[in-house]
């Protein structure tokens, strides 16, 4: 039987710096601001400053803004135009350089002549987009019919990374909404989006249905809120115990959810079946 965790407490209150769900503008005004001072400082010329490698730059602006950008945090506010081009070009070379010290001669071998440009491509563009691209429009509904029912979506089917080995982790999402007459309503399918966005960064379970949850309760504003996800995590399934029937459960309550047993049990009993 897989596992179950319950986290049931509201996750910690992140300050500005920490906050990986800026909004793109306040993001964008911050590096804005960081670049004008950065020009004035003596001691690196604007063509110095283009001449350093796009992730220098970007590095730069972080650190500057005194913004955190771990591994599944969204960066895409420092990024400046062309600068992904740059980046996936940068992270294509360091490949090349990891295929050469696997003594792999890519030279000859035409099944990985093309694999730096094709795993470089992969991560800054699909898997790993999560962190480079800006946030995906959602368009919001006032709740007019003043609904107050539990709403259960799901399940939503995820794929990531791991944090810790770069390993897939395959799964399922359900979220239950509690809303009040002062809620916000998505579409079905931006929940889908949302949830890919948080999910397509490298990531640790725990901290991506955390992510999930604040992000939801964020756009949503309900009187509850309920995240439960299981995962396939191939850092077990490939490598290491090469356990294939672990998975990781874990949950996240929010809001009446939270304070009401009752409202919780249905929830869990009315998710469909796992299996």
């Amino acid at each position: 039987m897989p596992k179950r965790c319950y986290c049931p407490g509201m996750a910690p209150k992140r300050n500005q710096q920490d906050n990986p769900h800026w909004t793109h503008a306040q993001a964008r005004s911050m590096a804005a601001r960081i670049q004008g001072f950065r020009m004035s400082k003596p001691g690196i010329t604007p063509e110095q400053l283009l001449a350093l490698p796009a992730s220098e730059r970007i590095r730069r602006r972080l650190q500057s803004a005194g913004v955190r950008y771990h591994a599944n945090d969204n960066i895409s506010a420092f990024i400046e135009g062309g600068e992904l081009d740059e980046l996936q070009a940068e992270v294509q070379d360091k490949l090349r350089g990891v295929l050469e010290s696997l003594v792999i001669d890519t030279q000859s071998d035409h099944n990985t002549q093309d694999t730096a440009k094709r795993v470089a491509k992969m991560f800054i563009r699909e898997v790993f987009r999560g962190r480079y691209d800006a946030m995906p429009p959602v368009t919001e509904f006032p709740n007019i019919e003043r609904l107050n029912e539990l709403m259960i979506v799901g399940p939503i089917t995820v794929r990531s990374a791991c944090s810790h080995h770069l390993c897939p982790i395959l799964g399922r999402v359900w979220v239950g909404v509690m809303p009040n007459e002062h809620s916000n309503l998505i579409g079905l399918s931006k929940y889908a989006r949302l949830i890919e966005w948080i999910m397509n960064r490298p990531q640790i379970q725990e901290e991506a249905v955390s992510q999930v949850a604040d992000l939801l309760q964020e756009r949503l504003q309900p009187d509850g809120l309920a995240i439960v996800m299981e995962a396939d995590h191939f850092c077990m399934h490939w490598r290491g115990v090469k356990d294939t029937d672990a998975k990781m459960t874990n949950s996240v309550m929010r809001g009446s959810f939270l304070r009401d047993s009752t409202l919780r049990r249905e929830f869990l009993a009315l998710m469909p079946k796992r299996g």
